[in-house]
């Protein structure tokens, strides 16, 4: 089954080749384009080229460090095909109110939200798109939304280096780059070198590599058991002449907080990934 997440971005997304002056509809939506991101301060990607090294994840908690340090942050879930942001937030259900032929994003927690998912009719159904309209519907979600003054858009991407971090590197003309998402081994970096290189070719600069799940600390005990190695990710950084912004520790309540819709990155919350992402955030936070 082929998924059309909503009538808007149908008509927005799916039919805009066929309108009667095309060429004027392409100015129309590089003007909206161009006045929406000139409203941001800072627009950064998170990408990785391995799936399950939780790119989402840092993510959310990224744009929830910001928010924390007193920063208008915006997050933007362009995995069309997975999107989990709204699981992660606690958002699953919400829908997003079209005003005056905008979108108006999800408010939590001081973000601002936009994904696929808050348009899907069920939480299960499958998108089936080839390129152009995923390209479409990521145009809309940068030129269409309401995201008013932000200091920081934060661009969540599926894995690899295809259409959809490929159609952000292109729309977002001078975005700051991009945060890299690892795990210490060498079966995730050899993918993530390719991001790195991807990056190059592009024009984007490359903010910098967290190494995620690097350590677990056993609860019960507090000893430290490197499951997935430690370290790779920062020696692949010094590798390929790239900054390297931290590690994060495998911690189960990353889990459980992913589940309840709750990230660990809030106020009160004391734990050693918190922690971490508040030190990954500080390069960011002095873009």
């Amino acid at each position: 089954m082929s998924t059309e997440p909503s009538e808007q971005v149908k008509q927005d997304a799916g039919t805009a080749t066929g309108r009667s002056d095309p060429d004027a509809e392409r100015e129309k939506q590089r003007g909206a384009l161009t006045g929406r991101l000139s409203r941001i301060r800072h627009k950064v990607m998170v990408l990785s080229g391995k799936g399950g090294v939780g790119k989402s994840t840092v993510a959310v908690h990224i744009a929830r460090a910001l928010a924390e340090a007193g920063r208008r942050v915006g997050l933007l879930d362009v995995d069309v095909h997975g999107p989990s942001v709204p699981r992660l937030l606690g958002l699953e259900g919400q829908g997003v109110e079209v005003r005056d032929e905008t979108l108006l994003p999800v408010r939590v927690g001081g973000l601002k939200v936009i994904s696929i998912g808050f348009m899907l009719p069920q939480r299960d159904a499958a998108v089936i798109w080839r390129g152009p309209m995923k390209m479409n519907v990521i145009r809309q979600f940068l030129s269409d939304v309401a995201w008013g003054d932000l200091y920081y858009l934060i661009i969540g991407s599926p894995l690899g280096t295809g259409d959809e971090p490929l159609s952000v590197a292109q729309l977002v003309e001078g975005a700051d780059g991009a945060v890299l998402v690892t795990t210490p081994q060498e079966l995730a970096l050899a993918d993530v070198r390719k991001s790195v290189n991807f990056c190059r070719q592009l024009g984007l600069p490359v903010l910098g590599v967290v190494e995620n799940m690097s350590g677990f600390a056993c609860p019960r005990c507090g000893e430290v058991t490197d499951l997935f190695g430690t370290g790779g990710g920062e020696r692949m950084a010094h590798e390929m002449g790239v900054p390297f912004l931290g590690r994060v520790p495998l911690d189960p309540k990353v889990v459980e907080a992913g589940d309840a819709g709750t990230p660990l990155v809030r106020p009160g919350a004391e734990s050693a990934t918190a922690e971490a992402f508040e030190q990954v955030v500080l390069p960011l936070l002095a873009l």
